[in-house]
């Protein structure tokens, strides 16, 4: 299995069988021109979508024709089955910024979690419906979602094996959320990867969790 970063919290997951899926598409140019990470220019099988703003849910920007996957509930995809675990954009019962779906799957065996724009920790009841994770996308700039100490926080409640921060600040986008910096600060295994994508099997799975920084490709 292959993970790519693509930017922001949109990475592209491909597996050995050459399934593609594509999490939170981004709009190119969005918030008046704050989204600066460029286009998609691969196809893909499936679409998640965590919620409806224009950094997560542009569809859109995927080419190809590709099944899109959005809300709770069990969905079922090319022989993957897609959970989404709804959950809240803010820590103010969705008030300020609404709701926002968590979806896990298992791509080769290794089980995904991409948080979307994640606005609190996990409460006991989305905990146990996730379950541990090997893969755990999450954000860490805080303002729109939870920051580095949240982050590190649910990593602990699904007992993630890799960690792989997303919605950060970069040079492509210029929104008032923070650098990855503040998160890897003083963690025990962080790994900067010179690329944009992981391979991955589950034999090659780290024994102790390990934050993955990669670069984005677009």
């Amino acid at each position: 299995m292959r993970i790519q970063w693509l930017g922001h919290s949109c990475f592209l997951v491909t597996s050995d069988s050459g399934i593609r899926i594509v999490t939170d598409p981004y709009e190119p140019g969005g918030f008046d021109g704050a989204i600066k990470y460029g286009s998609l220019r691969e196809p893909a099988d499936v679409v998640t979508v965590s919620h409806e703003h224009a950094d997560h849910g542009h569809t859109r920007m995927v080419p190809g024709s590709p099944i899109v996957v959005k809300g709770p509930g069990e969905f079922v995809v090319a022989g993957i089955a897609f959970y989404g675990v709804p959950a809240l954009h803010d820590e103010s019962g969705g008030s300020q910024r609404g709701k926002n779906t968590i979806f896990h799957f298992t791509v080769d065996g290794i089980k995904i979690c991409h948080l979307g724009d994640l606005g609190h920790v996990l409460n006991r009841d989305q905990c146990a419906e996730i379950g541990a994770v090997d893969v755990l996308l999450a954000p860490v700039g805080g303002y729109y979602t939870i920051g580095p100490d949240q982050a590190w926080k649910v990593a602990d409640q699904l007992d993630a094996k890799i960690v792989i921060p997303m919605h950060f600040k970069t040079e492509s986008v210029d929104l008032p959320i923070a650098s990855v910096d503040d998160f890897v600060r003083g963690k025990p295994s962080v790994k900067w990867l010179d690329s944009s994508e992981l391979v991955l099997t589950k034999d090659s799975l780290p024994a102790d969790r390990t934050i993955v920084v990669l670069k984005h490709a677009l």
